[in-house]
């Protein structure tokens, strides 16, 4: 045992009967039990019970979307299955009494405080692991000694976990990434499904399924309260936390990100660089940047500001895309490029909440349809942009299928109706189609939806908050059914 514990053992295990009152109730505590499940605990949950392959689970996703709670969801549904309680341990690795102990110690304590001799069939939840040094090397070393025992972890400071769980559990670790909440996901919490009913749009010649709103005013007020609170479970559901927005992701996200997590795991020494940094993003979510305009205007040097943002990437703050030109050909060298919030509540809550008026809604739009993409892995988004002449022509969002080097489509994101009103003003994307050998393509619009046909090309209007909805539909049904 380590000799230099300055707390006694009597008072560590204390903890840990307090941390797992199941152990005696064999109840999770009721906050967590009153508290909606998010609806990808249906995918999360088979990987936990998974006893075949002999491998630790590790949720990832930034803070405060879930983790914790969809742990105690677990345990919950592990009791309800019949799981002896006595088998289930958690552990909150953040909590600075467990600091000086090894993973191995602490399991040897919670044998102890339960009396039993060893972790057979034992499911272990180690929650918020990246405050343990080199955990990856000490996760890797349990799994390979306990073949009959889960283990299954959580953390967000997702750059160190990425990283790790890549490099060093190879064939040990299965990631499970918990985004930020979907517009689907807040219309479930907030029991507002009825909103919405099955139905079809026309794109290209086809009838698509797609989910269309009973009323869209209705459904755009809570597109608007999604674009200000939407990203976090516990804003969503409080009025409280949503009137001081601000206090609560700042303290809660973005200073235990910027000012904690990712300087103690990349040695940053200029933390307040970094959050002004951040700030300065968040304001021009969704713009377009270069290296030499980003450098001029926040003052940083590139070398250091390339490597803010890829630290910002890992921690799921930002998104970079990067742009392909008229014929979907990347560029070699990479000059400029966009960048998003990973949700667009971050923005409200280091500014103000926007209205559905203001010029920033198409931004905001942007980046919360961009979000809604996020949660598919493997995704090749990018957008257009390109001189032709005095002509300069853009597309938002793009997919190229990199095996044929084709898009497969391209989306205009608008918060506006003149363009359904005018199509033919969408010279951009006109030109990118035909370029592209491409028949359809969506554009957003504030409320109207029909297709329309434009220079033999048929365009498919959908509202804005339409579009981000069945975006998460049809994502949270795809991983379910692979």
């Amino acid at each position: 045992m380590n000799n230099s514990r300055l707390i006694p053992t009597g008072k560590i295990i204390e903890r840990l009967q307090y941390e797992n009152p199941w152990w005696i109730t064999q109840e999770i505590p009721t906050v967590y039990k009153e508290m909606s499940k998010r609806l990808y605990f249906e995918l999360f949950y088979p990987f936990v019970k998974e006893k075949e392959i002999r491998r630790a689970v590790v949720l990832m996703g930034p803070r405060r979307v879930g983790k914790t709670v969809m742990m105690f969801h677990t345990i919950d549904q592990l009791i309800a299955e019949k799981t002896n309680p006595q088998r289930i341990f958690f552990v909150p690795i953040d909590n600075p009494i467990y600091v000086h102990l090894s993973l191995q110690e602490i399991l040897d304590l919670c044998k102890e405080a339960l009396k039993i001799s060893n972790l057979e069939d034992c499911y272990i939840f180690f929650d918020e692991i990246q405050y343990l040094k080199d955990w990856e090397r000490h996760l890797k070393v349990l799994v390979d000694s306990y073949p009959n025992t889960k283990f299954i972890v959580s953390g967000s400071a997702a750059a160190a976990l990425k990283w790790h769980s890549t490099e060093s559990g190879a064939g040990r670790f299965t990631d499970f990434m918990l985004p930020p909440l979907t517009f689907q996901e807040f219309i479930h919490l907030k029991n507002k499904n009825h909103l919405l009913k099955n139905g079809f749009i026309e794109y290209g010649e086809k009838q698509l399924p797609y989910y269309i709103p009973h009323n869209i005013d209705e459904l755009n007020k809570e597109f608007l309260q999604y674009l200000n609170f939407g990203g976090y479970p516990e804003v969503v559901l409080s009025e409280k936390i949503q009137k001081d927005m601000g206090r609560y992701v700042k303290n809660d996200i973005v200073d235990k990100v910027l000012l904690r997590d990712l300087p103690s795991l990349y040695g940053i020494k200029d933390v307040q660089e970094l959050n002004r940094f951040f700030t300065y993003i968040a304001y021009n979510t969704g713009n377009e940047f270069s290296y030499e305009t980003m450098s001029r205007e926040s003052g940083i040097q590139k070398e250091t500001l390339k490597k803010y943002l890829e630290y910002l990437d890992a921690a799921f703050l930002i998104k970079v895309l990067n742009k392909v030109d008229v014929n979907a050909k990347r560029f070699k060298r990479i000059t400029s490029f966009k960048v998003y919030l990973t949700n667009p509540s971050l923005r409200t809550a280091l500014f103000s909440p926007v209205k559905e008026t203001d010029s920033e809604m198409g931004n905001m739009v942007e980046t919360a349809v961009l979000s809604q993409w996020m949660h598919r892995e493997n995704l090749d988004l990018t957008y257009a942009r390109w001189k032709d002449g005095r002509f300069e022509g853009e597309v938002d969002l793009v997919l190229v299928d990199d095996k044929k080097f084709k898009p497969v489509w391209g989306v205009e994101i608008k918060w506006s109706n003149r363009f359904f009103e005018m199509p033919q003003d969408l010279s951009s994307l006109i030109q990118f189609c035909k370029s592209n050998q491409l028949n359809s393509a969506l554009v957003t619009t504030i409320d109207k939806i029909e297709a329309k046909k434009v220079s033999d090309l048929n365009f498919t209007f959908v509202p804005a908050c339409v579009y981000a909805y069945n975006i998460g539909e049809n994502t949270l049904r795809m991983k379910s059914t692979n």
